[in-house]
């Protein structure tokens, strides 16, 4: 019989933020999948690194973080014929995924590749959308309000008009974004309405108004946008 896939979403970094589910999967892995920035360490390892059994076998899929879509679809190809290898010996293998795995979520690509030959389970982890509005202390949306995701790397006018037409929003993968979509934000005349937060739960977070945001955002950032006014009341 072959093993069960569990795709484990760890949250945003914090370790204490992952749930009771995800530790009990992770401390009896003895197949634990990662993504790795390619040549480097893997987030979602690190943040999981104190559950997992120094007698588990790692498996490591480098993927490239290049423009191109080709180079990281092949390393999921590697990274799902090393996993199903294993599955089908007949063990469980539980893939590491910061956040959630269905948000944005890496593991969604082995998803694809692996979902329909093997008996697979989704464990959701808070997502980075909730961990940022938690350590800003800004509610996302109350009643019948509707949050927008956006994603940093949109065209600027997509950008703009999305924005406009949205009450609560959260935009994600701020990145090397920061100075477009501030500049959008600006435009708008709604500064004084954005939260930008990087690092989430982690040592080095940092949480200030968008005004005061440094140039330079790392990838791990977001900015929250409350276009209402005290909507939570």
């Amino acid at each position: 019989m072959s093993g069960t896939l569990y795709g484990v979403g760890l949250g945003p970094g914090d370790p204490d933020l992952m749930t009771l589910r995800a530790a009990r999967l992770i401390g009896s892995a003895k197949v634990v999948a990662f993504p790795t920035l390619e040549g480097g360490d893997s987030f979602a390892r690190s943040i999981a690194a104190h559950l997992i059994a120094d007698s588990a076998d790692e498996i490591a899929m480098d993927i490239p973080m290049t423009v191109e879509r080709a180079p990281a679809q092949k390393a999921y190809d590697a990274g799902a014929a090393k996993i199903a290898a294993r599955l089908e010996a007949g063990d469980d293998v539980v893939v590491l995924c910061e956040g959630d795995p269905f948000f944005y979520g890496s593991f969604m690509y082995l998803f694809a590749r692996l979902a329909d030959r093997f008996r697979t389970e989704i464990v959701p982890g808070v997502t980075s959308v909730t961990a940022c509005a938690a350590r800003a202390r800004s509610p996302l949306v109350a009643r019948n309000e509707r949050l927008t995701v956006l994603p940093g790397p949109l065209p600027e006018d997509e950008l703009r008009a999305r924005i406009e037409g949205a009450e609560s929003v959260a935009i994600m993968k701020v990145g090397r974004h920061l100075r477009k979509i501030r500049g959008v934000i600006e435009d708008l005349g709604l500064v004084d309405k954005a939260t930008y937060i990087e690092r989430a739960s982690l040592p080095e977070e940092v949480v200030l108004p968008l005004a005061d945001a440094p140039p330079k955002a790392p990838y791990f950032s977001m900015i929250l946008l409350a276009k209402g006014n005290d909507p939570w009341l």
